[in-house]
């Protein structure tokens, strides 16, 4: 099976395409299969965010380009859209920042909370490409707080009970 050993971010012209959900887009190791049936083996050194438009580089030099799949997320908008989007990064959760919208998971207990703080809510189908970490990290969610040397790592559960 043909290997995919690398990515690219641009300059190459796709032999294939791959369409994959925001979950299956953080990978290392996995059997894959291109949009055009091309199975082959992903096969990265570590863990990596597979982002909308890059380029997967197989062992022969084809290039597999990366598409960010349709899937149920909430729009978000409303009148103060920096201070929902404060509520959201709060809670550590994927979004998508727009000029005039926000995009999460759809997450029930969230839908709650933001209509509960005036946000616009409505149920979506498109591709999710929310921000990446803003230490370079990638992904927002399951992060280490190890860049804070100050911070209690029990704080969230002391908060709740005390």
């Amino acid at each position: 099976m043909v290997r995919a050993l690398s990515i690219q971010s641009d300059g190459f012209t796709p032999a294939d395409t791959i369409t994959l959900s925001y979950e299956a887009r953080f990978r290392r190791r996995v059997k894959l299969t291109s949009d055009g049936g091309l199975a082959f083996l992903l096969d990265l050194a570590e863990a990596t965010e597979l982002r909308d438009g890059t380029g997967l580089v197989l062992e022969d030099g084809r290039v597999i380009e990366v598409k960010a799949g349709a899937e149920a997320l909430i729009e978000v908008t409303g009148e103060n859209l920096a201070r929902i989007a404060w509520h959201i990064g709060n809670r550590h959760t994927p979004c998508q920042v727009e000029k005039e919208r926000l995009l999460i998971q759809h997450d029930h207990v969230l839908e709650d909370m933001l209509k509960k703080l005036g946000a616009m809510v409505r149920p979506v189908t498109e591709p999710f490409q929310p921000e990446g970490g803003a230490y370079g990290h990638g992904r927002t969610h399951g992060h280490s707080h190890s860049h804070d040397p100050h911070h209690d790592p029990n704080h969230h559960i002391a908060a709740r009970h005390g």
